[in-house]
């Protein structure tokens, strides 16, 4: 359930940019990231550090995306996250008793602390790959937004694609348009997808990796010790 909590924001943003487009999708995301803070707030009495982080790059970059019109910013969003969240993992490695995915689950589970660093590490690992693969399928809307401009001479809105704008500029319009459908639908069921498979991974080498239950605990407590020789 929190994982679906925690992705509220981008199903609700990818419902408004199929139908009314990026710009209002932005605003929409931006919305809901405030009110997604403010629910776990009245919820929990508490902020989630994630949480804030996530708002407070969704409102600067979604804000500058607004302002200036500019796809990159809200584009590049995702990768700042996911980076910001590996810097956040890999720290609590090496500062406090409990690196940060024995904070988030140490409650539930008792494990070794071999495998709360290898889990803190795969998440570290897997927060930069996500931010890669980001930057990646923008990079092929950035691309192709740049090559529709250089042929166009200018700026070009590519949610009007018109054969008014003449036969190659209309091929490129489409295709921007379509590269830009491809991020945010990378951006939903993309990294989406990504996420449940690593956690399904965790699960299962989480389940490796637990001790014993209590009742066999207290059996092999109950038992003598072998004596020495």
């Amino acid at each position: 359930m929190k994982l679906l909590f925690d992705f509220f924001p981008i199903v609700l943003f990818f419902i408004a940019y199929k139908s009314y487009g990026i710009f209002v999708a932005t605003v929409v995301a931006i919305v809901t990231s405030i009110l997604q803070v403010a629910i776990f707030w009245l919820k929990n009495r508490r902020f989630e550090k994630m949480h804030l982080i996530t708002l407070v790059l969704i409102t600067v970059l979604g804000g500058a995306t607004l302002i200036f019109q500019d796809r990159a910013f809200f584009m590049w969003k995702p990768t700042a996250v996911n980076w910001l969240f590996a810097l956040a993992f890999l720290g609590s490695h090496f500062i406090g008793k409990k690196n940060m995915v024995e904070r988030m689950m140490g409650h539930a589970l008792t494990a070794p602390g071999m495998v709360w660093r290898r889990l803190n590490f795969a998440w570290v690992i897997f927060f930069v790959v996500m931010g890669i693969a980001n930057l990646y399928v923008a990079s092929l809307f950035f691309d192709a937004n740049r090559q529709l401009e250089s042929v166009a001479g200018g700026a070009v809105d590519i949610e009007l694609c018109t054969e008014a704008m003449g036969g190659e500029i209309h091929r490129l319009c489409l295709f921007t348009k379509d590269r830009e459908d491809l991020w945010v639908d990378f951006k939903l069921f993309g990294m989406l997808g990504l996420t449940f498979i690593f956690v399904i991974g965790q699960a299962f080498y989480l389940a490796r990796h637990l001790p014993d239950s209590d009742e066999e605990e207290r059996e092999r407590a109950s038992q003598p010790l072998p004596q020495k020789e």
